[in-house]
């Protein structure tokens, strides 16, 4: 009886189809410029609070990425899926909005 239940189940994981990820595509573009979309709105917040460059850049930073790794916690939960290609996508819209938002006038 045993075994049935290991071979159902074992049946059963095989079966199963995981959601695919590839790394390209729309999804991605969209994970790129809203990082960098969020990068930019939180720098610019940090700043009019009178935040200086040198911290406000590190923590837009920060903060954009933890909302990626919680974005991929939450689609792991809902869609089985934990995306290193978002992730990727995110951390290139982060740095490339940093390189941006560095080289602008003080």
């Amino acid at each position: 009886m045993k075994f049935l239940i290991v071979l159902s189940l074992h049946a059963h994981s095989v079966g199963a189809a995981k959601p695919h990820d590839s790394w390209l595509g729309a999804d991605k573009v969209k994970h790129f410029f809203l990082s960098a979309f969020i990068e930019s709105v939180t720098y610019g917040g940090l700043r009019l609070a009178r935040v200086d460059r040198a911290t406000a850049l590190p923590v837009a930073a920060g903060l954009t990425m933890t909302l990626g790794v919680a974005k991929e916690v939450h689609d792991r939960s809902t869609e089985g899926l934990f995306s290193l290609g978002d992730l990727t996508w995110d951390a290139a819209g982060t740095g490339a909005a940093a390189v941006v938002l560095y080289h602008t006038s003080r």
